[in-house]
C-alpha cells in the first residue's frame, strides 16, 4: 500500500509539472498569434480561422490516436506510453521559446497540431489508467478527484507564472517545466502491472469473504473489458442505453457551445476591450480558482440535496448565463463577472461523469476521452 501511494505521489508530481508547462502559455498565445499574423491590429479573422481549424484537426486526430495508445499501453505499459505525450509536448513550446516571428509561429502551429493529437487525450487517459492500476475500485473516485485537483493546481500555477513573466520568458519557462515533467516521469514514476496485483487481492478477498446475494449485488453488470474498446463497441453500448445516449447528447451540445465560445472569446476580448496577457491571466485565474472551489465545495453540498438530474439542469443554466454575459459585455469588467459563472457551469462535467461511472472501467476512460475530444472538435 505504501509503495502504491509513493508511485501515485510521483505520478501527481509529473501531472503537476506537465499541466504547468501546458497551461502557462494560454494567457500569451493570443497576443503571440495576433502579432505573428496581424501585427499592429486588434482584430484578425485569420487567427480565429486557424485556431478553429487546429482544434478540429486535433480533435479528429486524437479520436483515432487515443484508443490506439490505450491498447498499446495494455501491452507495453502505462509509463512507456506516457513518455510519448510528455516528450512530444516539448517540441512546439521549444519552437516558440526560440523565436516568435511569423515563420516560427507557423512551425509552432504545425507542430502543435500534430503533437496535440497525442498529448491532448492520451495524457489524461493513461494517467487515469495508471491510477486505476494502483488503487482499489472503492477508492478510485477519491483518487481521480485528487488527480483532477493536482491538474487544476498546475493550471493555476502556470497561469500565475504567466502573469508575471514576459512573453518570451513564458515560453522558455513552459519548455523547462515540460522537460522537467518528462525527466521526472523517466526517473521516478514506476511502471504498473496493469492491475494484476489488485485482481489477486480481490480474488483473495472473495475467497475469505464470499459476496452476499443482496438484490443490489445480484443486479446484472457488464463484463469488464481486457482492452480499450473500439469506437464501434463504445457506440453500441451508448446506443443500447437511453441514459447513456442522453448523457452523450448533453455532452456533445454543451461541448460544442463551450468550444465555440472559447475559440473566439480571447480574440473578441482583444478586439473589444484591448485585453493583453495580464488580463487574460486574470480571467483564467478566476476560472481556475472558481472551478476548483466549485468542485471541492459546491458540488459536495448541492449533489446530495438536488440530485444528479436537477444539479445538471442548474449547471447547464449556469453555462448559458456564462456565455450570454460574454455576448453582451459592455465594459472590461463584465467578462470577469461572466467568468464567475463557472462556479455552476463547471459542474456539467462531474454530473455527466457520474452517469458514465456505471460503465466498465476501461470503457469509462475511453468514453471520457472521446467526449473530451468532442469538446475540442
Amino acid at each position: 500500500m505504501k509503495e502504491a501511494a509513493a508511485d501515485l505521489g510521483h505520478l501527481l508530481v509529473f501531472a503537476f509539472l506537465f499541466c504547468v508547462g501546458a497551461f502557462m502559455v494560454a494567457p500569451v498565445i493570443t497576443d503571440v498569434t495576433m502579432a505573428a499574423l496581424c501585427p499592429g491590429q486588434d482584430q484578425c479573422s485569420l487567427a480565429i480561422y486557424l485556431t478553429g481549424l487546429q482544434q478540429a484537426i486535433t480533435g479528429l486526430g486524437a479520436l483515432v490516436v487515443t484508443p490506439v495508445i490505450g491498447n498499446l499501453s495494455d501491452r507495453y505499459g502505462r509509463k512507456a506510453l506516457l513518455a510519448l505525450p510528455a516528450t512530444l509536448s516539448i517540441v512546439p513550446l521549444a519552437i516558440m521559446a526560440f523565436n516568435q516571428t511569423r515563420p516560427y509561429f507557423y512551425a509552432f502551429y504545425v507542430a502543435k497540431t500534430l503533437t496535440a493529437m497525442v498529448s491532448e487525450g492520451a495524457m489524461m487517459c493513461l494517467s487515469l489508467a495508471y491510477v486505476a492500476d494502483k488503487v482499489p475500485e472503492g477508492r478510485r473516485a477519491a483518487a481521480f478527484g485528487v488527480f483532477s485537483g493536482v491538474c487544476t493546481a498546475g493550471f493555476v500555477g502556470g497561469t500565475i507564472a504567466a502573469r508575471f513573466l514576459s512573453v518570451s520568458s513564458t515560453f522558455q519557462v513552459a519548455t523547462l517545466a515540460s522537460v522537467a515533467a518528462a525527466v521526472y516521469l523517466r526517473a521516478f514514476v514506476q511502471e504498473t502491472d496493469r492491475g494484476a496485483s489488485l485482481l489477486r487481492d480481490e480474488e483473495a478477498s472473495r475467497l475469505l469473504f464470499p459476496p452476499s446475494s443482496s438484490p443490489e449485488e445480484a443486479s446484472p453488470r457488464l463484463p469488464p473489458l481486457r482492452k480499450v474498446p473500439s469506437l464501434s463497441e463504445m457506440a453500441t453500448l451508448l446506443t443500447s442505453s437511453s441514459t447513456f445516449t442522453r448523457a452523450a447528447v448533453v455532452t456533445f451540445f454543451h461541448g460544442l457551445g463551450e468550444t465555440g465560445l472559447q475559440t473566439a472569446l480571447l480574440y473578441f476580448l482583444k478586439a473589444q476591450f484591448h485585453y493583453t496577457k495580464n488580463q487574460y491571466a486574470n480571467l483564467l485565474l478566476i476560472i481556475g480558482i472558481t472551478g476548483s472551489f466549485s468542485q471541492l465545495t459546491v458540488m459536495p453540498l448541492l449533489a446530495p440535496r438536488l440530485g444528479e438530474q436537477k444539479l445538471l439542469v442548474v449547471a447547464l443554466t449556469g453555462s448559458c448565463v456564462h456565455g450570454f454575459l460574454y455576448s453582451i459585455a459592455w465594459s472590461f469588467w463584465v467578462p470577469y463577472l461572466a467568468a464567475s459563472c463557472v462556479i455552476l457551469s463547471i459542474l456539467v462535467g462531474p454530473c455527466v461523469s457520474n452517469i458514465y461511472q456505471r460503465l466498465p472501467l476501461l470503457l469509462l476512460f475511453s468514453v471520457h476521452v472521446t467526449m473530451s475530444i468532442v469538446y475540442l472538435y
